[in-house]
This record gives C-alpha cells, sequence and structure tokens, in this order.
C-alpha cells in the first residue's frame, strides 16, 4: 500500500513459493501481480517482463532460476522472501534497485534458520544490515509451508544390503 513501491521485484527461492506468493496476493492487489519462473513459456516471462517494465503491473514475483538473467529498470523496491544460501545471488537480486545513481530499498525477510547465510553475506559485502522486527500488526503463521516441512524434516535412506548367496560352493 506504500506508494513509493513503484516498481517491486520479488525473489522467492523456487517456482513453488513464487507460485503460491502470487496465488495469496492476487485477490489483495488483482491486475498488479506477475509471476516468471523456469516453468512458464518463454512467451509468457517476456510478456510478464515487458508488463513489469512498463509500468502495467507493479510487482514482479521471480524465482532464483531467473533472477540473474533478468535486466529491468526504475526498480524501487526489491524483496526477499528467503535470504539465499549464495551469498553472490544476494548481490545479485539486490543491485536490480538503486542503479544508475538512483536509490533504492531492499528488504530481506530472514528466519533463525538462515542467520548463518545472513552472516556470510555482510562478510563479504564488509557491512551489517540494519534488522528490524516484524511489525505487531503482521500476523506470522506458525505453520509450516509444504516447502518449509521439506527443509524440515531430515530424509532417511534405506540402503539395500547386499544379498549373500547361502548356497555354497558349485
Amino acid at each position: 500500500r506504500d506508494s513509493s513501491m513503484t516498481k517491486v521485484l520479488v525473489f522467492a527461492g523456487n517456482k513453488r513459493i513464487a507460485d503460491r506468493l502470487n496465488s495469496s496476493l492476487e485477490f489483495k492487489f488483482p491486475g498488479q501481480l506477475a509471476v516468471i519462473h523456469g516453468n512458464k513459456n518463454q512467451n509468457t516471462r517476456f510478456k510478464s517482463v515487458d508488463q513489469f517494465e512498463s509500468g502495467a503491473c507493479r510487482v514482479l514475483i521471480a524465482s532464483d532460476l531467473i533472477a540473474r538473467g533478468l535486466d529491468v529498470t526504475e526498480v524501487s523496491h526489491v524483496i526477499n522472501i528467503n535470504v539465499p544460501k549464495n551469498t553472490e545471488d544476494y548481490i545479485h537480486r539486490i543491485g536490480r534497485t538503486g542503479r544508475a545513481k538512483k536509490t533504492g530499498v531492499a528488504i530481506t525477510f530472514c528466519t533463525d534458520l538462515e542467520n548463518q547465510n545472513l552472516s556470510k553475506i555482510e562478510e563479504l559485502m564488509g557491512i551489517k544490515i540494519p534488522q528490524q522486527e516484524m511489525p505487531a500488526e503482521v500476523e506470522v503463521s506458525k505453520v509450516l509451508t509444504p516447502d518449509e516441512e521439506d527443509n524440515a524434516t531430515v530424509k532417511v535412506i534405506q540402503l539395500k544390503q547386499k544379498k549373500v548367496d547361502e548356497r555354497g560352493p558349485a
């Protein structure tokens, strides 16, 4: 609802998160969102980027897969739904705002589990990223999404036992 958020680029960790985010926000911001990721065909991706570039849509949600090849201008805000595991990905993400001597804002949501990745980013950039608590009016769900559940569980791999031939010599 902030009027300064004229061109918002949202980075989601993967295509499922991007689609889920798009679905949950579409009813609040009808016609203002576009989403791109590897499962979208090339024409759809070009159309989404063109709509975002022209201002026809205000928010572009992109997966990490698309992040590095994305060339858009005049981005007012970059929002990271997660802290990327690869520190250089963070630099590429936030580099989409504040180009050509203009200012921009980068917002990154960080969980306790991602603090180690955030520390690596701060070390790479040589600065401490200012942190704020989530505003009290924002409801934070305690229910894990399927992606969070996948990361929270440990996959147990059953090894096959080598078959022992009990018959003896021929």
